[in-house]
């Protein structure tokens, strides 16, 4: 678990120091200030989880220095210290945004006691803010299936799970890498505190250098206040950066830093601020064949891909593909009032027969589809409608991977009229993933656009 850290805010040397010494002796680190200018200077680099601040300062007092704390960032609990304590006193320090308020000399027992207990209380909030921030996700176990291919991969997983290093899950788009980034998340050190995720494909440059490093009042047009980045939002917790092989080359210099010094600037600001997180990043992509061809940072590569976990494409492990689709079907029937839908013989055979290149992605719409659809019992191979075939899914067992993506992406792309935008969203893949694929399989979209009459 990630250290505690603690402003103290005291301008006697003396008791700093017998402060300082009985905390770092319970494992807090310490920072100090002895002013209200230089407690807002640390408090705004340092970030603490708790700040002590004495009531008397050389240059005022806790009551002037409170709310410009909250004002730099609201979710730290603030303790407020006083030789001459009185219940008017108290009351306005508690108005000013102070959680506790003792009298000295304090005891540094009950001390110790009250900021853990203000920390636990902070990091909850903090769990809770964040669960909330990210669109509701159904949770599915990223293990279901007995494959060698997902055996594998979960003993590779569990010895990853309990390090604090960071982790590349890579695997094709709609494998679960998602999920799998969640499972770490939530079996390791950081699991009570935030898990912040991020797609790095479906934002601009400029967007996602603000969703992630936040922007400063006046930053840029539009800005009209601070905006706190993700990375602070995730600090002692975990950060999932989804797609991290389509992060613009400008941002990713910036979180190189954040890797390497736990530092960053946000926009519009010329101060650094500390945050600690640990980082999991996904890709479709092949990370170190774009770090040689200069399309990704060699650097960032090395430092995101200090563990890798390869999650297996859906058609690798076709035996897993009943057991997936009893859990979703148990789990749609019963939140449609149809406990206990099931497949026919004849509907997990196209299941398995089918090469599935949305993944598990593909094959959740495939049985949601169906179960929206069908007129009740278990479902047969008639309710069954496939996106990238019209015929049995086995009228296409003699062509190679390459054919079958090229005529899924030729027929979704003559569905949508050769809108790229409308075509990526269907095949659930980023835009820029797609052009990469016409790219690579000399697709002309314009051949599939029709012209007007």
């Amino acid at each position: 678990m990630t250290r505690t850290r603690i402003l103290l805010v005291d301008d006697e040397p003396g008791v700093r120091l017998g402060m300082r010494g009985y905390l770092s002796a319970h494992h807090f680190d310490v920072d100090e200030a002895q002013s209200i200018a230089e407690a807002q200077e640390v408090f705004r680099t340092h970030r603490p989880d708790v700040a002590v601040v004495d009531y008397r300062l050389t240059d005022g007092t806790a009551l002037e220095l409170l709310p410009r704390l909250k004002e730099i960032d609201a979710a730290v609990p603030l303790v407020v210290l006083t030789g001459h304590g009185s219940i008017e006193l108290a009351v306005q320090a508690v108005k000013e945004g102070a959680e506790q308020f003792l009298t000295k000399p304090v005891e540094l027992a009950v001390l110790k006691v009250v900021l853990e207990r203000l920390v636990a209380q902070r990091r909850e909030r903090q769990r809770l803010r964040a669960d909330q921030s990210r669109t509701a996700r159904t949770s599915v176990n990223p293990f279901l299936g007995g494959s060698a291919a997902i055996r594998s991969l979960r003993a590779e997983a569990e010895r990853m799970q309990h390090s604090d290093s960071p982790v590349l899950v890579t695997g094709e788009t709609g494998s679960g890498k998602s999920v799998l980034a969640r499972w770490l998340h939530e079996g390791g050190p950081r699991a009570d505190a935030p898990f912040v995720d991020l797609n790095c494909a479906a934002l601009s440059r400029d967007l996602l250098d603000s969703e992630l490093f936040g922007h400063e009042k006046g930053a840029f047009t539009g800005a009209v206040a601070a905006k706190q980045g993700l990375l602070e939002v995730a600090d002692r917790g975990t950060l999932f950066l989804d797609e991290i092989g389509d992060m613009d080359l400008t941002v990713q210099p910036k979180l190189l830093k954040v890797l390497e010094e736990k530092r960053f600037r946000r926009l519009g600001d010329v101060r650094d601020r500390r945050v600690d997180v640990r980082l999991i990043a996904a890709t479709h992509q092949d990370l170190n064949a774009a770090a040689r061809e200069k399309r990704f940072r060699g650097d960032l590569y090395f430092r995101v891909s200090t563990l890798i976990l390869h999650v297996p494409a859906l058609r690798e492990r076709p035996e897993d593909i009943p057991e997936l689709a009893r859990h979703f079907l148990a789990e749609m029937g019963g939140a449609r009032g149809r406990a206990g839908v099931g497949l026919q013989a004849d509907a997990e055979s196209a299941l398995m027969r089918y090469p599935w290149p949305g993944n598990i992605r593909e094959l959740r719409n495939v049985l949601e589809r169906a179960v929206l659809l069908s007129g009740g019992g278990p479902l047969s191979r008639g309710d069954l409608r496939f996106e990238s075939a019209t015929d049995e899914p086995s009228g296409d067992d003699n062509l190679t991977l390459e054919e079958l993506e090229r005529r899924h992406i030729e027929r979704v792309l003559r569905r949508e009229n050769g809108h790229v935008e409308r075509a990526a969203l269907r095949l659930g893949i980023p835009r820029s993933s797609l052009y990469e694929r016409l790219k690579r399989l000399g697709i002309n979209r314009s051949g599939f656009q029709k012209s007007d009459p």
